[in-house]
C-alpha cells in the first residue's frame, strides 16, 4: 500500500535534447499520439496499483511535460487516487510557452509549476542548448502568475562554461527578482553518455565555484530563501513536498517510459518481503507497445542503508533516526560504527541523522563511509 506516497509521471518527449541532459528524453519526430500515451499510463497504473494506494504529491517530469495537453493531464488526475490537497507539479520549458495554456493547466488540477530557466544569459542558454531566450523565461513566469499559479519554482544552474562569479550571481539575482516561491540552484555536472561528456566545455576552476557557491548562498538567504536541501531553497512553508518525500526516502510510484518507483514492505517484520524498485522501459515506442512490462529489483539491507543516507543527508536539517528505522527496517546500531567515526571527524550530528555544516559541504566523503 502506498498511502501518503508520491506519484511520478514521466513524459519522455522534448523539442531538443540538451547537451548536459542525462534524463530519459527524446526529441519529437512527427506527431505524438498523446491519447495513446495517456491510455498507456492508465494501463500502467492499473497493473501497479494496490488496495489503499493514495498519493499526497504528483510530479509530471520529463522530457517536457508542459507539451502534454491539459486535457490528458486532467484525465489522469481525475482517475488516480490523489489527496484533494496534494501538491501537483508540472515541469515547464519556457521555450515552449506558445504550446501552453496555463489557465487550462490550472483547471486540470496542476497547482505548482517548475520552470526550467537554467540561465538568464542568452549566451549561456545557447551553450546549454536550450530552446529559449531569457525574455521567454520572464514571459512564461508572468503568464503563469496571470493564470493564478501561486507556487512556482525556478531551476537555475551555476558553474556554467567559463562563467564568472559576477555572471553566476546575476543569473541568481534575475531569478530572485521574479519573486518565485522556490528556487532550485544547482551546479552543472558533466554526466556520462551526454554530449557534454563527449565534448566537455571549459568549466570554472574550483576557486571560482567556491566563490560562486558562497556568495550565492548569502544572496539567497538575504532574500528569504531558506536552504533546506543541498540545491533547494524556499520561501516560508514552500518546500517541494514531492521532493521532500524522495529525500526522506519515502515510497513513490512511477508511471511512464523510463519511470522508476520504490515500494516498501507493508510489514518490515515479515522477512519474506523486501523493499523493491520498479522501473519501466525507457523507449517510448516500447512503452506504448507494452506499458505493463516492468523490471523489479529487490533492495538488500546494505544497499538500503546507503540509499537512505544518499537521500536524507542532502537535507540541511537531516531527519530523525526513527525515520531511518521506519523506511529501512534497520536500526541505528546497523550503522553505528560508521556514524561514530564520522561524528569524531565532526561531519555528522550527535542528536539526529544529519550532517554538520562541514559534513554537508563534504557530503560525498560522508557517503563513502556507507559504501
Amino acid at each position: 500500500m502506498l498511502d501518503g506516497a508520491g506519484l511520478y509521471i514521466h513524459y519522455p518527449w522534448c523539442v531538443k535534447k540538451c547537451p548536459y541532459c542525462d534524463f530519459n528524453s527524446h526529441p519529437i519526430k512527427g506527431e505524438v499520439d498523446q491519447q495513446a500515451y495517456c491510455t498507456a499510463l492508465l494501463a500502467d497504473w492499473a497493473t501497479q496499483k494496490r488496495p489503499g494506494d493514495y498519493f499526497h504529491s504528483v510530479f509530471f517530469g520529463g522530457g517536457t511535460p508542459s507539451l502534454m495537453h491539459p486535457r490528458y493531464v486532467g484525465q489522469l488526475l481525475a482517475t488516480l487516487p490523489i489527496n484533494p490537497d496534494a501538491e501537483i507539479t508540472l515541469e515547464v520549458n519556457p521555450g515552449t510557452h506558445e504550446y501552453m495554456d496555463f489557465a487550462d493547466s490550472r483547471k486540470s488540477g496542476v497547482n505548482r509549476l517548475s520552470i526550467g530557466a537554467q540561465s538568464f544569459d542568452d549566451k549561456q542558454l545557447r551553450n546549454l542548448g536550450r530552446v529559449h531566450q531569457s525574455d521567454e523565461i520572464k514571459f512564461a513566469f508572468n503568464k503563469a502568475r496571470g493564470a493564478g499559479f501561486e507556487n512556482i519554482n525556478l531551476d537555475v544552474m551555476w558553474g556554467l562554461p567559463e562563467q564568472t562569479v559576477a555572471e553566476a550571481l546575476q543569473d541568481l539575482q534575475c531569478a530572485i527578482e521574479l519573486q518565485p516561491e522556490h528556487i532550485s540552484w544547482y551546479q552543472l555536472t558533466i554526466e556520462a553518455k551526454t554530449e557534454f561528456a563527449r565534448r566537455t566545455p571549459i568549466l570554472p576552476v574550483e576557486q571560482i565555484t567556491y566563490e560562486i557557491e558562497t556568495a550565492g548562498l548569502e544572496l539567497l538567504a538575504a532574500h528569504g530563501f531558506r536552504r533546506y536541501e543541498v540545491s533547494a531553497f524556499a520561501q516560508s512553508s514552500q518546500q517541494c513536498q514531492h521532493n521532500l518525500n524522495y529525500w526522506q526516502f519515502g515510497d513513490y510510484l512511477g508511471l511512464g517510459a523510463g519511470a522508476h518507483g520504490k515500494r516498501s514492505p507493508a510489514d518490515w517484520s515479515n522477512k519474506t518481503e523486501q523493499p523493491k524498485r520498479v522501473s519501466k522501459t525507457s523507449q517510448p515506442r516500447l512503452y506504448l507497445a507494452d506499458p505493463i512490462a516492468s523490471t523489479e529489483q529487490l533492495i538488500d539491507a546494505e544497499t538500503i542503508a546507503l540509499e537512505f543516507m544518499m537521500n536524507a543527508l542532502r537535507l540541511v536539517d537531516g531527519v530523525d533516526w526513527a525515520l531511518f528505522e521506519h523506511h529501512t527496517g534497520l536500526t541505528k546500531s546497523n550503522v553505528e560504527t560508521q556514524w561514530s567515526q564520522l561524528q569524531t571527524n565532526e561531519l555528522v550530528a550527535a542528536t539526529h541523522c544529519g550532517t554538520t555544516k562541514k559534513g554537508l559541504r563534504y557530503l560525498d566523503s560522508v557517503l563513502q563511509a556507507f559504501i
